[in-house]
């Protein structure tokens, strides 16, 4: 079959980039709505079950990628993308209109199927689109962009938030706020989904246009579900069991939920001891994490095949990936959660500070592509490595005293670092497989990726939930506790003034600060881990040879777990 022509080449790489950015926008956006959310379909008292409008999405998400991976190379690129880009879509649309918070929650499933699959189906189709000297090139820029979704995500949410209205323009066009219409469109919230609607569609139809006359080679095999079914398991258990640590069978929503009238306790009292379910679920990831990889070992196209593993420089992206992602996580939830609970920004603070993020992590990774060009792998990955450790050691410094731009700053440093991790990682994963393994091989890399940031989630919420349950005791320990935590002149005061209520939000202010100290500089320690790895992703001058062809390693894995050797792409 005739490949496509130079321009139907780079129409589908646009098309190919606008799919893993609303991939990778998704992942995040919905962070921001979640309180609009949960406010409009349930309460605060349902939290643990709202949650999972993220948590199922990113579960699904990541257990999807492998599966598009395999199906990638089996069934070829074309299909499967126009089939993943028009299942997100169509989530989309179910989530904006979705009338119960059930209701939600399935839609986000729907879209995370989709979602899922746009990455490493992306990934593969533009491997297999622009081989040799602009290979690079072309990882760079999805790299690019799906990480520019994923830091715009936060940014984007707050803007639709602030700036959408349909409730004035529902009755500027005298329709009535009661009818089906109206509930469809109205509040807010719902147009962080309808976003990707039109966006999507669009991105169908040049797709379908541009790619009339190109698939990527196909091979035979299977798909396989009861691997994927360990692997969802496995990964299920480990965000559980970190999510629940330090937990306690009654929790609490708000640090200061008391001073409106209630006793701050949004209530559960659980029936089981939260360490023992935590202990639980630790021996299910343990027990299926174990038959998952024994299993792979002894059918043919596992979902996750651990003959990978066997090239170094494979074993390696993958683990920067995994070790990047936590650091990437924590960045960006970090810097939200101290803009908005320490600085007290709102939209237009949070765009400006994650808009930096952003733009510096998509202008790193698209540099990537080209400086890998002449500089090893190696070497680009240790300096974007030690920029995110100093991004990060650097945000560690922030007190409430810090200013927007100098929050800025240590994130674009970060952003840029983590940006130019891209590609090297990406280039050396697929470098190290054959061609039929292209898709198999990216989305073990997205996975590890998308699993590391995962666990940072799964570990901040840990750490936050259980932080926030000591603040509220210290507060609420004694009917005069607060006192103390108060400047003198306030102490004969109610705790319901009004100034004693600021005075004990500028505390806990202060506090919130100095918790993310810990948390940003164990996140630059786990990055620092990603340092020796990143040693063994290329083991040549140059990733392309002076005529411009790629040569493969002599370690390079065919998907069946040989070796090839002298192959050239």
């Amino acid at each position: 079959m005739a490949g496509p022509s130079r321009a139907a080449s780079l129409a589908l790489l646009g098309v190919l980039g606008a799919g893993v950015f609303l991939a990778g926008l998704e992942l995040m956006i919905t962070a921001v709505a979640l309180p609009a959310i949960v406010a409009d379909l349930a309460s605060w008292t349902r939290l643990r079950e709202a949650s999972w409008i993220i948590n199922g999405y990113l579960l699904v998400y990541v257990v999807t990628m492998p599966m598009a991976g395999r199906l990638t190379d089996l069934a070829g690129a074309r299909r499967l993308f126009l089939g993943a880009l028009g299942l997100f879509t169509l989530g989309s649309a179910l989530a904006g209109a979705a009338p119960s918070l059930e209701a939600l929650i399935a839609a986000r499933l729907v879209q995370a199927a989709g979602g899922g699959a746009l990455v490493p189906v992306a990934t593969a189709a533009a491997s297999h689109l622009f081989p040799g000297a602009a290979q690079p090139r072309a990882l760079g820029v999805v790299g690019a962009l799906t990480f520019l979704g994923m830091a715009a995500g936060p940014a984007l949410g707050a803007l639709i938030l602030g700036s959408v209205h349909p409730d004035a323009a529902l009755a500027l066009l005298g329709v009535d706020a009661a009818s089906p219409l109206a509930r469809a469109l109205d509040p807010a919230w719902r147009w962080v989904f309808y976003v990707n609607v039109p966006i999507g569609i669009v991105a169908l139809v040049v797709a379908w246009a541009a790619s009339a006359d190109w698939e990527t080679p196909r091979r035979p095999g299977r798909v396989d579900v009861p691997g994927a079914v360990l692997f969802t398991n496995a990964l299920g258990a480990v965000l559980g069991a970190l999510t629940l640590l330090g937990s306690r069978p009654g929790e609490r929503s708000s640090l200061l939920g008391g001073l409106n009238g209630g006793s701050g306790a949004s209530g559960t009292s659980g029936v089981m001891d939260p360490s023992l379910i935590v202990i639980g679920l630790a021996v299910l990831a343990l027990v299926a994490g174990a038959v998952t990889a024994w299993r792979g070992l002894r059918v043919e196209d596992p979902f996750l095949d651990p003959r990978l593993f066997r090239s170094p420089a494979f074993a390696a992206a993958a683990l920067v990936s995994l070790l990047t992602g936590y650091g990437l996580a924590t960045a960006l939830v970090g810097a939200a959660v101290f803009v908005d609970r320490v600085l007290y920004g709102g939209p237009d603070e949070q765009r400006l500070v994650l808009g930096t993020l952003a733009a510096a992590t998509a202008a790193g990774a698209l540099a990537s592509g080209f400086v890998v060009r002449v500089v090893p792998l190696r070497i680009v990955s240790l300096v974007g490595l030690a920029a995110c450790i100093g991004g990060l050691a650097l945000m560690a410094t922030w007190t409430p005293a810090t200013t927007l731009f100098a929050a800025a700053l240590p994130l674009a440093l970060f952003g840029a670092g983590f940006g130019l991790t891209v590609t090297p990682r990406s280039t050396a994963a697929v470098a190290a497989v054959a061609p039929s393994a292209y898709g198999a091989a990216s989305s073990v890399v997205t996975v590890a990726r998308m699993a590391g940031m995962a666990v940072g989630l799964a570990v901040l919420t840990a750490y936050g939930s259980t932080t926030i349950d000591r603040l509220y005791d210290q507060i609420w320990a004694s009917p005069t506790a607060y006192q103390q935590l108060i400047p003198e002149a306030l102490r004969d005061r109610s705790i319901r003034d009004g100034q004693v209520v600021d005075a004990l939000e500028a505390w806990a202010s202060g506090e919130a600060a100095r918790i993310m100290v810990g948390i940003f500089l164990a996140a630059a320690a786990v990055t620092a881990v990603a340092v020796p790895p990143s040693l063994l992703l290329d083991r040549r001058r140059r990733i392309l040879g002076p005529a411009g062809a790629a040569d493969a390693p002599d370690d390079a894995v065919d998907p069946a777990g040989m070796e090839t050797h002298g192959r050239q792409r």
